[in-house]
């Protein structure tokens, strides 16, 4: 189902109390979604399962986070992130995301495992700009040279504050 939903100017919160949970397999489709998945997303069950999970993806959300959410999970860690999301009547709503590699009992990858909460506001209005920022640069770089040149000031703004992006999210 490819996701061509007009956004809108209409933010969802979550609840203080809420957990998006959701599981996909290795390639990102949906195996197993919770019900405050479905109500903010406002996707039945039947709708979201076996689909990827980015068909919650905003446009306003920089394809760098992306590449560096998918690197960081291929080298076997766990993400940690700030994303912006969009429901299916084009409303959006921030999450503080930690998506995790699952294992099988020999080691082999048999997807992920996402567990998402409501983030800090004064968080959101400090990585929003940021993000606002390195969609600008993508869009100015076009779609081949865009993930680089946007990863390229994501790390400058990093270094200006002397960290990387895990320990950055982790600490705004």
């Amino acid at each position: 189902m490819k996701n061509k939903i007009q956004p809108i100017n209409k933010e969802r919160k979550l609840k203080e109390e809420d957990f998006i949970v959701s599981k996909t397999d290795p390639s990102g489709r949906i195996t197993y979604t919770n019900r405050i998945f479905m109500q903010i997303a406002g996707y039945s069950e039947a709708e979201l399962l076996g689909q990827q999970q980015n068909i919650i993806r905003h446009p306003d959300m920089p394809r760098a986070i992306f590449q560096l959410l998918w690197d960081t999970l291929k080298q076997g860690r766990e993400f940690f992130g700030y994303v912006k999301n969009m429901s299916r009547d084009g409303s959006f709503y921030w999450v503080f995301a930690n998506i995790t590699p699952t294992l099988n009992p020999s080691g082999k990858l048999v997807g992920y495992y996402s567990v998402r909460r409501r983030p800090k506001e004064e968080s959101v209005r400090l990585i929003e700009p940021i993000y606002a920022e390195m969609l600008a640069v993508e869009q100015r770089a076009g779609a081949r040279q865009a993930i680089q040149a946007s990863t390229q000031l994501l790390q400058a703004k990093l270094t200006d504050y002397g960290s990387d992006y895990e320990h950055f999210v982790l600490e705004i």
